[in-house]
């Protein structure tokens, strides 16, 4: 599978990737606000990549790597939860401020609308995330009436706000 528009390409994770998906997410940044292992090395990227393959083979989540059309080196990630129809996302801290997370996000929201037929998708974000905010403003995501969700994660207790984007003819359907 392959997503594309003019500047940003989906397309699986790979063994080749394991490398570079190191360096993307052993990042204090990622580590505060994502579940991923830390320290993030190598044993983590393999299993990273092994947990997204099992979970994409049971139907539970497809997870894509952030490439750019110039090249085919992964910048970060983006992914769909089958489950409550949430996309998360990450970019490296070398690739951040360039649009490649709200593009990749905008991409994945498309493709769910589209081909998938999920009418409504979740983002869901911590208040004092303001990139994440802007990443979800830029790929069309507007702040949800829900309930926020207490997650614990690495001794942290916070909420995280609703985004949603419903499909343009979800109101046909």
């Amino acid at each position: 599978m392959r997503l594309t528009d003019d500047l940003v390409v989906l397309r699986p994770w790979t063994e080749d990737d394991l490398p570079q998906m190191v360096r993307l997410f052993d990042d204090p940044e990622i580590a505060f606000r994502t579940p991923v292992t830390t320290p993030f090395d190598a044993r983590a990227a393999r299993t990273h990549l092994e947990t997204l393959r099992r979970a994409q083979e049971a139907g539970d989540r497809l997870c894509l790597t952030i490439t750019a059309a110039e090249d085919d080196l992964p910048r970060g990630e983006v992914m769909l939860s089958f489950r409550d129809d949430s996309v998360g996302y990450a970019v490296g801290p070398a690739y951040r401020g360039r649009g490649l997370a709200a593009r990749a996000v905008r991409l994945l929201t498309t493709y769910a609308h589209e081909v998938l037929d999920r009418p409504r998708l979740h983002l869901w974000i911590e208040a004092d995330n303001a990139g994440s905010a802007g990443v979800a403003r830029a790929a069309g995501y507007r702040p949800g009436d829900a309930e926020p969700m207490v997650v614990e994660d690495k001794g942290r207790r916070y909420p995280l706000l609703p985004w949603v984007h419903d499909r343009p003819d979800a109101s046909l359907a």
